[in-house]
């Protein structure tokens, strides 16, 4: 069995609609309503997944964390994060979860920066898929910062640090503990994967940007201080 794991929190615009197109598919949905003030719980209701809701605002890893929970519990073979902003494509889900299902990997990471044929061609004059190529400076040399930020601190050298779009195998999930509750976990999680030797692998997906997508992202400058202050976490323990 496999469960898609949507953090949500304020998404009441989209929720309905990205679950939907998951739901489409086959695959059962999980929104972890992450104490929004907004309808976000009964859209996604509406759109046919199955929801748990924090009481309160408890942040993006915190709600990934009770999505894995969730998982272990209801006995599902596979896990996958996917984002409730409707950025990700859910038709690339059959690909982040192949190489578990064919025992390849034990994690896969969502990568915009690895270019499939088929994603060269569809996506050739997509003006609003992030590209390595037609990301603004600042946000690229941000991304070459994180990638290199996670590879010293993991020892994993990544494409694309901080994609949301990953899986988990069911032995992967039981022994990933994440104690960040913020954004900071996209690093943490990482550094799992590292820490219990977990095969993993990267595949291409496709990240498409929207005015609402953009608008609910992290600016630079939070996501700075996001890696500054998984460091530091990093050196006191």
């Amino acid at each position: 069995m496999i469960l898609i794991i949507i953090p949500a929190y304020n998404e009441e615009k989209k929720i309905q609609s990205v679950v939907s197109s998951v739901v489409n598919l086959g695959y059962d949905v999980l929104v972890v309503n992450d104490g929004s003030a907004d309808a976000t719980r009964n859209e996604a209701e509406k759109g046919g997944a199955r929801v748990v809701s924090h009481f309160i605002n408890r942040g993006y890893g915190a709600a990934l964390s009770t999505g894995h929970s969730y998982a272990l519990q209801k006995g599902y073979a596979i896990a996958a994060h996917f984002d409730a902003d409707g950025q990700h494509n859910p038709g690339e889900i059959a690909d982040i979860i192949k190489p578990i299902q064919q025992g390849a990997a034990d994690a896969v990471i969502g990568s915009r920066f690895l270019e499939s044929d088929a994603n060269m061609r569809i996506h050739a004059n997509d003006t609003n898929r992030e590209t390595m190529s037609n990301v603004p400076l600042v946000r690229k040399v941000l991304i070459k910062l994180a990638t290199t930020f996670t590879w010293v601190i993991s020892g994993i050298k990544l494409t694309d640090a901080h994609n949301g779009f990953r899986a988990f195998s069911r032995a992967a999930l039981e022994k990933i503990v994440c104690k960040q509750d913020g954004m900071s976990y996209a690093s943490e999680v990482i550094d799992q994967i590292a820490e219990h030797g977990l095969r993993f692998i990267e595949v291409p997906n496709t990240i498409t940007y929207t005015d609402y997508s953009r608008g609910k992202g992290e600016s630079n400058v939070k996501k700075i201080l996001i890696g500054i202050r998984f460091l530091w976490g990093k050196l006191v323990q």
